[in-house]
């Protein structure tokens, strides 16, 4: 009889220790979730998802960065030994998803293979090859979206009238993505800036232009476009656009009316008198 009590107790015990751990682990993913969750600002490869469909359809393979580090470009010409990927599979303690690829450019930028050899071997379409393929049905990896290229004008030192060009020449769509726009010096009055410009419809968030950058911390770095574009909004329409003009089907500006106290008053009632609030 004792010997059963003692069978109970044991059994209670060790049934209350894995609930009791099971609890935790779960707590601690569920946190682990939270904190991955909470840093959006990952770059993917080319081709991937919008990040929540990403993450439903990447099976954490790793394929495509095992594609990425073997392709036959990635070789390093003075040494003839290859060098590290560009894609990393993110483990803990990277604030990201665990098993998902991702690529930070200050260590190792996409080098915007012509193949794009991380996209075709991607076997549950989070990398839609689709998406990076252009008239002729060819991939194309100018067609790439993996993020957007922001500067920083206060820290770019060629906003601050040093000649600079470090961006510009580094970027593989020269002249389009990046192009360097003439402004004369005023507080020299003898000297120009050669300011970097992004153009948001060209770049493809390579990020060899943040890998370029001189600055202790890059004046330039890639941020997932849905966190460097601002949004205007579908109400607002481009009256030049032909395409955009579409979106506003039948209405016209004659027919669009906006209404305040002021509109109700005549010009002579408020013009010329005190600043009204």
């Amino acid at each position: 009889m004792a010997n059963s009590d003692n069978n109970r107790r044991k059994f209670m015990a060790t049934t209350l220790q894995s609930v009791g751990l099971a609890a935790l682990g779960g707590m601690l993913w569920s946190g682990y979730c939270d904190e991955a969750a909470a840093s959006p600002l990952v770059l993917r490869p080319p081709g991937a998802l919008p990040e929540k469909d990403f993450l439903d359809a990447c099976i954490k393979c790793g394929m495509c960065a095992e594609a990425c580090v073997n392709r036959e470009s990635n070789v390093d010409k003075e040494t003839g030994k290859q060098r590290p990927g560009t894609l990393q599979m993110a483990k803990g303690g990277d604030h990201r998803l665990i098993g998902t690829p991702f690529f930070t450019p200050r260590e190792v930028p996409c080098y915007m293979c012509d193949d794009i050899p991380c996209v075709p071997v991607c076997p549950s379409g989070a990398l839609d090859m689709p998406s990076l393929l252009n008239d002729k049905n060819e991939l194309d990896i100018n067609k790439a979206n993996m993020g957007l290229a922001v500067v920083h004008k206060e820290s770019c030192i060629a906003f601050w009238g040093l000649q600079c060009d470090a961006c510009y020449r580094a970027c593989p769509l020269l002249d389009e993505a990046i192009s360097l726009e003439y402004m004369k010096n005023e507080r020299t009055g003898k000297h120009a800036f050669l300011l970097p410009v992004v153009h948001s419809d060209v770049c493809t968030g390579c990020g060899l232009c943040e890998k370029a950058c001189v600055t202790e911390k890059p004046a330039i770095f890639v941020l997932p476009r849905e966190h460097s574009m601002g949004k205007v909004g579908s109400h607002y329409v481009k009256g030049w656009d032909i395409k955009d003009q579409e979106r506003a089907g039948e209405r016209k500006i004659e027919e669009i009316e906006t209404k305040t106290k002021r509109s109700e008053k005549a010009p002579a009632d408020y013009l010329n008198r005190e600043i009204e609030y």
